[in-house]
């Protein structure tokens, strides 16, 4: 069974295939499967661990290409739900001249959001030693009832639980309620992964020390704060400190965040230890991995279809001076 659970919203990417300042001046588009937790489920198999994804899509063609391709890359779809009712999101991506994508969403009430806590399997949520879920399944019911008891449940099951704030303003009502829902998931996970600017929404800081130990104290045991091609800042309350990024040629960036959060937690599972128990070592080791798998994500488009397997990540780093 899967060590590694990722809950969350399956989205078709509609990409731009060529770089674009907006979806106005956007032209052809190439389909990829991606939805944040569906992207991490899918770069931690490619990593070499277990992983598994509970969610629902719509029973449509865009839900079997979600569940073929998470087949594909070796993710574990036992709890991959399909409604018939309902449609599987889609996100439009514009890609600018540096790679950095801007979302639109397509679907106004999508399968992902229909996830009930009915149709949860706690046997098979028990199986996992990670639970990692985003904040984009709290936005409606009963998709944010069936995602806050599955946290509940693996909290008092002793699994560690990891959270991507992911930061998606125009799916939410307001800032308010953005706001109030990732207070909360922060209060309730072992591993945080924010972005900068997430970071600065939720705490309104620039400063990534003050910032971290901020976040830190909300509830997370680590804090990771991903850069871009900067790298990332790494707290567990007693060793942190900027880890450098990589250099590579960018396609897209898209999914880049999920390959780091995904990397981070097969590094933690290997690492076989607390969170706050590693030192800067250890930290700047997992971190180091994370940074050259988001990097290698950014040398391909799409989320899943550009993660890197394990082979390609150990050759990356063999390569630097």
């Amino acid at each position: 069974m899967p060590d590694i659970i990722c809950l969350g919203e399956p989205i078709v990417d509609m990409v731009c295939s060529q770089p674009a300042r907006d979806l106005i001046a956007a032209g052809n588009f190439d389909k990829a499967a991606g939805g944040a937790p569906l992207n991490v489920a899918a770069a931690a198999a490619r990593l070499g661990a277990s992983s598994g994804i509970i969610c629902k899509a719509g029973g449509d063609h865009f839900g079997d290409f979600m569940r073929e391709s998470l087949e594909a890359a070796r993710v574990d779809t036992e709890q991959f739900l399909q409604d018939p009712d309902y449609a599987t999101q889609l996100a439009f991506v514009a890609v600018d001249e540096k790679g950095i994508p801007a979302f639109s969403f397509h679907v106004k009430r999508s399968a992902d959001q229909m996830l009930s806590a009915s149709e949860l399997d706690w046997s098979y949520l028990n199986t996992a030693q990670v639970f990692h879920f985003g904040t984009i399944t709290l936005i409606n019911t009963p998709a944010r009832h069936a995602t806050l008891e599955a946290v509940q449940w693996a909290t008092e099951q002793g699994i560690m639980i990891s959270l991507d704030v992911n930061l998606r303003p125009s799916l939410w009502p307001s800032p308010r309620e953005t706001m109030r829902w990732s207070v909360e998931a922060i209060a309730r996970c072992d591993f945080l992964k924010v972005s900068e600017e997430e970071m600065q929404f939720i705490i309104g800081v620039a400063d990534l020390a003050e910032g971290t130990a901020a976040l830190r104290e909300m509830g997370p045991e680590l804090v990771a704060v991903t850069l871009g091609e900067q790298g990332a800042y790494v707290y567990n309350g007693h060793e942190g400190g900027h880890v450098p990024g990589f250099a590579v040629e960018v396609a897209d960036t898209v999914g880049c965040g999920d390959a780091f959060t995904a990397a981070t937690l097969v590094g933690l599972l290997e690492a076989d230890a607390d969170p706050a128990d590693l030192d800067w070592y250890s930290l700047r080791q997992i971190a180091t991995f994370a940074n050259a798998t988001a990097a290698l994500t950014a040398t391909g488009k799409g989320g899943i279809p550009a993660m890197p397997s394990r082979q390609q990540v150990a050759e990356f780093l063999e390569t630097l001076p």
